[in-house]
């Protein structure tokens, strides 16, 4: 019986040898096989065989891009799913370009490490933390080369700061702070440095001079001098005229209306503090009444030299200086004493008259004190808490309690930025 040939397929019958020929004898036999068969004998603009090459790579480029867009796709999307899986993890840091609605776009900012520098805004103010400004809208900017500022004021024009440094053997300086942390001097060597409410103008003392001037795009402008005596110190700007204490160690204020010349000491050897003024003008202040008596609190009537507004004395005063009135000028927020302790105050000061117009508004109060709205005023204790007054609460009978910040060093007190 015959036996039939085995079978071959095309593989075994012609076996594949074209991944042993070089890739430039491959392409020399297509433009050989394509000039062969060129059928017009007239000169052509452009080489056949070259054409086809060219269309060749084109569609191996295409088909190389759509690989690489199908990897890029997956790994974009493997990359979503594990940004998904570690969305709890903080930024590890770096420098990036981003925008910010107080600076121009695409200005260059160092992303800070995890830690509490990415933190969420700790209150509707901004704070001094550790050398920077911690902002309301939860920003971080380094102070760069300010040293230790005491008081600190935010421009209402979102350009920066005004910032007060702490005093030493060259004297405190005012530094114009920009919105990326840099700062500029605007005036040095100052015995005492004071704000008015919008940062717009500056009162200094120097030696035995007293000065004032505007604020004009970052520079003093239209200074006024006066002579005054060295113990003087300014203390605040009240109704366009600086309030100034006339001696260090006992009572006795002047107002300076901003005129050259010396300084028109006036009266008033009677008041102990000064806390701020009513819309009507007149100011609320402490005196001492008489010889051994404790400081009471009270008005004071500017038109009169200072002299008490009102008949007889309201709460007394066993605490420090430390106190501001709201903007609306109903409250007063100041250290005291309560059920024997020292203790914050809030005042109603249209109830001097009565035991109901004080109550106890927290532990005592360091640094400035500065109302953000008129019913809400924010404070740093000694701890180095920061302390929330809300009026409403006051004076249902619920103090405030001090919240501790994350990430302040021991030791160290935050500065509550007034302004903005």
């Amino acid at each position: 019986m015959k036996q039939k040939p085995p079978a071959h397929d095309n593989q075994s019958r012609f076996p594949d040898r074209s991944l042993d020929v070089p890739p430039d004898e491959l392409e020399g036999a297509l433009r050989e096989m394509l000039s062969r068969r060129a059928a017009v004998p007239r000169a052509v603009a452009a080489d056949p065989a070259g054409a086809a090459i060219r269309r060749a790579n084109r569609v191996q480029r295409r088909r190389t891009v759509a690989g690489m867009g199908l990897a890029l796709a997956a790994i974009v999307t493997v990359s979503a799913g594990s940004l998904q899986l570690r969305d709890d993890r903080p930024p590890e840091g770096g420098t990036v370009v981003i925008g910010d609605p107080d600076r121009p776009p695409f200005v260059e900012r160092t992303i800070p490490p995890p830690g509490p520098d990415t933190a969420p805004p700790l209150a509707e103010v901004d704070l001094i933390l550790d050398g920077a400004i911690a902002t309301a809208q939860g920003r971080r900017v380094p102070l760069h080369g300010t040293g230790d500022v005491e008081r600190v004021h935010r421009l209402t024009d979102g350009r920066g700061w005004l910032a007060i440094g702490a005093p030493n053997l060259a004297g405190r300086v005012l530094w114009a702070i920009a919105a990326d942390g840099t700062a500029q001097v605007l005036l040095a060597g100052a015995d005492e440095i004071v704000l008015d409410a919008d940062g717009r103008q500056v009162a200094w003392k120097q030696g035995t001079v007293l000065a004032a001037a505007g604020i004009v795009n970052g520079e003093l402008a239209t200074t006024v001098r006066a002579e005054v005596p060295d113990e003087a110190v300014p203390l605040r700007f009240v109704n366009g005229a600086v309030l100034v204490r006339l001696t260090t160690d006992g009572p006795g204020h002047a107002l300076w209306p901003l005129r050259p010349g010396p300084l028109d000491q006036g009266t008033d050897r009677a008041s102990t503090h000064i806390f701020g003024a009513l819309p009507d003008g007149r100011l609320v202040g402490g005196i001492t009444p008489g010889a051994g008596r404790s400081a009471c609190l009270t008005l004071l009537d500017p038109a009169r030299g200072l002299a008490p507004a009102r008949p007889g004395c309201g709460p007394e005063l066993a605490g420090d200086s430390r106190g501001a009135v709201s903007p609306d000028g109903r409250w007063l927020l100041v250290n005291g004493r309560s059920a024997g302790e020292d203790s914050a105050l809030l005042v109603d000061l249209t109830k001097l008259d009565t035991p109901t117009g004080v109550r106890p508004a927290g532990p005592p109060m360091t640094g400035t004190v500065v109302w953000r709205t008129p019913d809400t005023a924010y404070y740093a204790d000694a701890a180095g808490g920061l302390v929330r007054v809300a009026v409403d609460l006051v004076a249902a009978g619920r103090p405030a309690v001090p919240n501790a910040l994350p990430g302040l060093p021991p030791g160290e007190l935050p500065v509550v930025v007034s302004g903005g």
